[in-house]
């Protein structure tokens, strides 16, 4: 089945979004209810915005991102790692990609590609910037693939239980 790419009202279909989030994170029904809170306070910053992939009238993707501000709390975990390294610089002026999750089963197939091109060649920052789990993973082969540079490793968040690299890129992305 085609999987189609488009614009996604991210708090009317926030619980179909998790679900996804939950498959292909792992994620158990105590963190998807924080993460809904987080989801729909970040669809209320200026500048939010969210794409979907379904197939056929299922969500299967999405993509969610905002214009960075220091003051957020993302931002204020990054940044002694970014100034340590002397790469704070890339939290002005960029796109965040909040969130990026595909389920399984439609991984591979260019989804999370096309979704991640779509929402930044939206953005009117000159860079995209965002935190993976600083593993070797065809997620992050696919943010390298894109153009995205390692900013930070080995990245500590409150209560997550892996460290996560930073990640920046400079605007449009790279095309394989």
């Amino acid at each position: 089945m085609d999987l189609v790419i488009g614009p996604l009202d991210l708090p009317a279909h926030v619980d179909e979004a998790l679900a996804v989030q939950a498959v292909a994170f792992g994620l158990g029904p105590d963190e998807v209810a924080v993460r809904r809170q987080i989801v729909l306070r970040h669809m209320t910053s200026p500048g939010a915005r969210a794409y979907g992939a379904t197939a056929g009238d299922r969500l299967v993707g999405f993509v969610y991102g905002m214009p960075n501000d220091r003051a957020h709390w993302w931002s204020t975990v990054v940044e002694p790692y970014l100034r340590a390294n002397g790469t704070d610089f890339w939290l002005d002026d960029s796109f965040v990609i909040t969130e990026l999750h595909v389920h399984p089963h439609h991984q591979n197939r260019g989804a999370g590609r096309s979704l991640i091109t779509t929402i930044t060649d939206t953005a009117t920052q000159p860079r995209s910037i965002l935190s993976a789990i600083d593993v070797d993973s065809p997620a992050r082969s696919l943010y390298h693939s894109l153009g995205y540079q390692d900013l930070a490793r080995r990245v500590l968040f409150p209560s997550a239980p892996r460290p996560y690299a930073v990640m920046g890129a400079p605007l449009p992305l790279r095309r394989a």
